[in-house]
């Protein structure tokens, strides 16, 4: 595997050929079996949130705000569907995380799923552009490996989604069971498809999974686990960072923020 040679072919807007691909897929599970569902992560580093298939733009991102190795990312998830180069963004990412693995680090969310992925746009783009799904297949396997979390000098916990009322503390998160298909219910579910509301405690979610979860929470939340803010993406907000609650125990970060 030549993977600066792949890079700089995918950053020039062409594809690996699918026998490369499937060598990077299976490259990457091995790094990312190895990480924790709550990883660490030390600052100063740049924190993005969903990216969506929008290729251009992330390459954008790493014009300004700066390559990796030498910027560390933490990426919220997201990666694909909705967006027209999905596969060249994972693909990107995927080789990011192969060539300086302590430098860029990948959280699942609700979008890496094989049930969402045949619906919104990233299945058909494989199709398209491979002329088949084994593209799609060797992705949607990597999913399952996908880190729940990162933990930021231990005070700031990134996370796709939001919290669940089963977790009370990060130890609840490190005994998930990651490696499967994101279930319907419960506190992986919870994880990926939560969103902070106005409001105390918890309600249900619109999205039809999930939970609304509120100030109290939040706050509760960071105090049992000596935690200064929760971190997350999965929302469109036109600021491009939006910190929720008085408190502002919590912020949703739509593309990017350096947390220094």
């Amino acid at each position: 595997m030549d993977l600066d040679q792949w890079i700089s072919k995918v950053k020039e807007g062409q594809h690996l050929l699918e026998d490369e691909l499937q060598l990077l897929c299976e490259y990457v599970k091995e790094i990312l079996i190895e990480e924790s569902n709550v990883q660490p992560v030390n600052s100063p580093v740049t924190v993005c949130g969903d990216i969506h298939g929008q290729f251009h733009d992330l390459m954008k991102l790493f014009q300004t705000g700066g390559h990796v190795p030498e910027t560390n990312y933490i990426f919220m998830g997201d990666f694909v569907d909705r967006g027209y180069n999905s596969l060249e963004v994972f693909t990107i990412l995927l080789l990011l995380k192969a060539r300086y693995p302590a430098n860029i680090t990948l959280l699942r969310g609700n979008h890496e799923s094989r049930q969402l992925t045949q619906v919104y746009g990233f299945y058909d783009e494989c199709q398209r552009k491979y002329g088949n799904a084994n593209a799609w297949r060797y992705c949607t396997d990597v999913f399952d490996y996908l880190t729940l979390s990162a933990i930021i000098d231990g005070t700031v916990l990134c996370v796709h989604g939001g919290l669940s009322p089963d977790i009370r503390t990060i130890d609840q998160i490190r005994v998930i069971d990651r490696n499967c298909e994101i279930p319907h219910e419960g506190p992986f579910c919870d994880l990926m498809w939560s969103d902070p509301e106005d409001i105390e405690t918890w309600a249900v979610s619109p999205r039809g999974a999930g939970w609304l979860f509120g100030s109290r929470v939040t706050s509760e939340f960071n105090h049992i686990n000596n935690l200064d803010l929760v971190c997350r993406a999965h929302q469109l907000v036109q600021e491009g960072l939006k910190y929720m609650f008085q408190d502002k125990g919590l912020v949703t970060v739509c593309f990017l923020n350096e947390l220094q």
